[in-house]
């Protein structure tokens, strides 16, 4: 079984912000359409996976904090 398939979402589980479009990375909610199963830690997903809104890489998105939304979402 992979590490994903074995995902376990924290009750303090962080969203991550890409900063290049401002979509928001939820854990509970993952990214099944790129293969990223509900429950999956940002930290767990692979370092290739890419924003399914903008292209942009891991290293573009930071962390939010647990009460900051993001304008406009």
């Amino acid at each position: 079984m992979s590490m994903l398939e074995n995902a376990t979402i924290a009750p303090e589980a962080k969203r991550w912000l890409c900063e290049p479009c401002g979509f928001i990375y939820d854990p509970e909610e993952g990214d099944p359409d790129s293969g990223i199963p509900p429950g999956t830690p940002f930290e767990d997903i692979p370092d290739d996976w890419m924003c399914p809104i903008c292209g942009a890489t891991k290293a573009d998105f930071r962390e939010l904090e647990p009460d900051e939304d993001f304008p406009g979402m």
